[in-house]
């Protein structure tokens, strides 16, 4: 399968062309490396079947050449800075609903008619009801990136109605593991790197969520593209456990032998404007394929961790 891959330099895109590649999978990375990096994939020398392509999609005319002769898109790409979204909202419209739109028309300009999207499971906003269903209802939305990632999944739906497309939408939970490069273990590590005395820590820390091993993410996707076969798939990909960011606080200085004092930033619930205090997503529907999750989130936290120990460089690039 020719298997095109937009944001394969990142964590998450990096992770899974590398999944593909060992499946025998011939990829082609569409990257910018705004996020992502060179260093997570040996591209020129380690796999004959993989193709990098350093771009922007937002320059549809590349864009439109390269996706040519593939027979499915995965689509990570994405601005993924939910925190400063409120500074910069135009990067969510032209990153997250832009973006995603060339790649649904250079798709459609090549007869391509598979896509794979990562959502988030920030999509649910303010939800009452846990764990949350593919089928809840959509409260208010609370961050720019979560309504682009939502505008993006609509604009996908109506290309499967318009033009018979087939997609495997994903909600997400926040993702660890080998080459992560963003999110709260990142930025306690590094802040302890800098100070091992002290930590800040965004909110109250009570803020509930659930994290997922990205072995566990590429494992569920893959199966999920294998057993759903709609026009419009839509599938929550999450843990059946969900931490507090003060259990997550302690998982991680226990593990680097540190005992800092620990400074939280308001009595709030949220540590940021957008900011969901509990996410928690239904796997019922990703479990009729047969998945379960392999590493609990305390394993999936001190992974995290052992990567970043050993990759120090990846810390310099914030």
């Amino acid at each position: 399968m020719r298997v095109f891959v937009t944001g394969g330099m990142g964590f998450i895109g990096s992770n899974f062309v590398e999944a593909l590649l060992k499946k025998k999978h011939q990829v082609t990375i569409y990257d910018n490396l705004s996020s992502g990096s060179k260093n997570f994939i040996n591209y020129k020398s380690k796999y004959k079947k993989l193709k990098f392509i350093h771009a922007d999609l937002e320059n549809f005319k590349k864009l439109k050449k390269s996706i040519k002769n593939h027979d499915i898109v995965f689509h990570f790409a994405a601005n993924a800075d939910v925190r400063y979204g409120f500074l910069f909202p135009r990067k969510d419209l032209e990153q997250n609903i832009i973006c995603t739109h060339n790649v649904l028309e250079a798709m459609r300009a090549n007869n391509i008619k598979k896509i794979v999207f990562s959502s988030t499971g920030s999509v649910y906003g303010e939800a009452t009801k846990f764990p949350i269903s593919e089928n809840s209802e959509f409260p208010t939305q609370t961050s720019f990136y979560a309504s682009s990632k939502l505008a993006a999944e609509a604009f996908i739906t109506s290309y499967c109605e318009g033009y018979n497309f087939k997609s495997w939408i994903f909600r997400f939970v926040s993702i660890l593991g080998p080459k992560y490069s963003h999110g709260h273990v990142f930025d306690f590590y590094k802040k302890l790197l800098h100070n091992r005395n002290i930590l800040k820590v965004l909110g109250n820390g009570l803020q509930k969520k659930s994290y997922l091993h990205i072995d566990d993410c590429i494992s569920a996707v893959l199966k999920s593209i294998k057993f759903f076969d709609e026009n419009i798939n839509i599938i929550n990909i999450g843990h059946d456990e969900y931490i507090n960011v003060k259990r997550s606080v302690k998982i991680i200085t226990k593990e680097l032998n540190l005992k800092p004092k620990i400074i939280f930033s308001s009595k709030e619930s949220r540590g940021w404007i957008g900011d969901n205090s509990f996410i928690f997503l239904s796997n019922k529907k990703l479990k009729k394929t047969g998945w379960k999750p392999k590493h609990s989130i305390e394993e999936s936290i001190i992974d995290t961790l052992d990567y970043l120990k050993f990759n120090k460089w990846i810390l310099k690039r914030k």
